[in-house]
């Protein structure tokens, strides 16, 4: 057990009196027991008594249908998800019924209440922002809640309400477990009903924050987006362990934004860079923050919900902040996300010396595709504040005045880009990055290849069969330079293959044609 953490209850002596003692005093003599997560009672096995890492056998006579009615008389009602618990604790019981009905199997689930366990994300949860916790079972999400409900209700003397399926939360009985502290609970009989009880509380009872466990269903999901229109902080579960497993989850994606398809013109799709159908958030997400729990004392943190969607749709991978709790209870931030690297930390090995580049309008993916190709000593920034020089699209300069206007106050250069093409980037890139002085002149930060005499120049206006022969050549070139191998493109007229030497000599590359017209076409060899 951690130093920060300081138990409030396990009740586990109640739980153990249900048991029979046959099974209950082996389990006493263990140690370890603050550990235990479950007990085990399947007909016709030995019980078990699970641990983290591990199960122990409570001896070798299998269970009979006596020792399971034993159990069963001794607890509440089952309801209609086969729950039961013990009143004025936190213990769940569990049951697995035969075809008729009759229960032949029981899961003991130990409840406890932890102070300190949302310590290293309490700023998170005082933010006053919608919450979504996720994580595989047993790891600790409704532990959490109770703890998040209690310092909001306890601490922060905010109108807490519990909506509390099956009992999971607050406990068996009328009386909810001290664990939530001042929060108010609403029951909900069946789990059918739970959408309608969510609606309820806020209809009814005015809360300030609503705090629920296992979003499962597209009712409850829709309740949850209702709440959270209404003002009110929402702190929520959901069955997933990852936000991109939610996203691709049909029925609950709508926590996230959900998605859609839609169809760009030809115009929008070339600006992008991107196929015609594409996939976007539909809505603004229900939830703020998304929190993986990867462990007890390991989790990460999604502070911007709709960027990180947007960023998965675009094919980018998210980087959250990881947090985990050290032996002494400091929180240590493992890896801030993208964002803060780039606004408030210090510069990585990896970007220190390297150019910053905010791009305006321009598609990001061709620009970090043709960084890469180039070699560039250069990074994307998604933060103007933190450019060292703006690339905007020819096409929207006159609507980037914000843009324009940091960009001036802190005297950081703007280059144009007349299309977002590969061709049209990488000219800007070389004009940024001093590429063209000759060999011997340039900024002293390149290294390779691209140190050549300058090349004879592109044109700057290109068809649309000579910008797909650029961007065939452009792919041919990566593989050349990744490989090591010769590569041949498809035939194309003399005047196109003019071009792609022209590409190709750029990187320092040897092309030649070969074959007869109208089938002649470009090979390209390593340097």
């Amino acid at each position: 057990m951690r130093m920060y953490e300081q138990r409030v209850t396990d009740n586990l002596e109640q739980l153990l009196e249900i048991i029979p003692g046959t099974i209950a005093n082996p389990l006493r003599a263990m140690e370890g027991l603050e550990e235990l997560i479950e007990i085990i009672m399947d007909l016709g096995r030995p019980p078990e008594a699970r641990f983290p890492g591990r199960v122990e056998y409570l001896g070798t006579d299998p269970i009979t249908l006596e020792d399971i009615d034993h159990v069963v008389s001794r607890v509440g009602m089952f309801s209609g998800d086969n729950r039961a618990g013990i009143e004025r604790t936190l213990h769940r019981i569990s049951a697995i019924r035969n075809r008729q009905g009759r229960i032949i199997g029981l899961t003991c689930r130990v409840g406890r209440a932890i102070l300190g366990t949302i310590d290293i994300i309490r700023d998170l949860v005082e933010s006053g922002r919608s919450i979504l916790i996720m994580g595989r079972p047993g790891v600790g999400k409704t532990t959490k809640l109770r703890e998040i409900a209690r310092v909001l209700a306890d601490e922060l003397m905010k109108r807490v309400i519990v909506i509390d399926t099956s009992n999971e939360i607050a406990g068996d009985g009328d009386i909810p477990h001290p664990a939530i502290g001042r929060s108010r609970r609403m029951q909900v009989a069946t789990p059918e009903a739970q959408e309608g009880v969510m609606i309820e509380a806020v209809e009814n009872h005015m809360p300030e924050v609503i705090v629920i466990d296992e979003i499962g269903t597209e009712r409850e999901s829709f309740a949850a987006r209702t709440i959270a229109e209404r003002g009110v902080q929402l702190i929520g579960t959901a069955h997933g362990n990852s936000l991109e497993n939610l996203l691709m989850n049909p029925t609950l994606s709508d926590l996230v934004g959900g998605i859609q398809s839609v169809t760009l013109s030809d115009e929008e799709a070339r600006r992008r860079g991107t196929q015609k159908t594409i996939l976007e958030r539909k809505a603004p997400p229900t939830f703020d923050i998304a929190i993986e729990l990867q462990d007890r004392d390991r989790l990460a943190v999604h502070q911007d919900v709709a960027e990180v969607v947007d960023q998965l749709l675009r094919g980018y991978m998210p980087q959250p902040e990881i947090r985990a709790m050290g032996e002494d209870g400091q929180v240590k931030v493992i890896r801030e996300t993208a964002y803060e690297q780039d606004s408030n930390e210090p510069e990585s090995q990896d970007s220190a010396g390297k150019m910053r580049i905010f791009p305006y309008a321009v598609s990001r993916s061709q620009l970090e595709r043709v960084i890469r190709t180039l070699r560039l000593p250069a990074i994307v920034t998604k933060n103007v504040n933190d450019a060292d020089v703006v690339l905007m699209l020819r096409s929207y300069a006159k609507n980037g005045g914000r843009v324009l206007e940091e960009a001036e106050a802190r005297k950081v250069p703007v280059y144009v880009v007349k299309a977002n093409t590969i061709p049209q980037i990488q000219k800007s890139l070389r004009e940024v990055m001093h590429l063209d002085q000759g060999a011997g002149t340039g900024s002293g930060a390149l290294t390779g290849p691209l140190r050549s005499p300058k090349p004879e120049a592109l044109p700057d206006t290109l068809s649309e069969e000579e910008e797909e022969a650029l961007a065939e050549a452009q792919a041919g070139i990566e593989k050349v330079l990744n490989s090591s191998e010769p590569v041949e493109l498809e035939a194309r007229s003399p005047k196109i293959r003019r071009i792609q030497h022209l590409m190709a000599e750029r990187y320092n590359l040897r092309s030649e044609s070969y074959g007869e017209e109208p089938n002649r076409r470009l090979r390209i060899f390593p340097n």
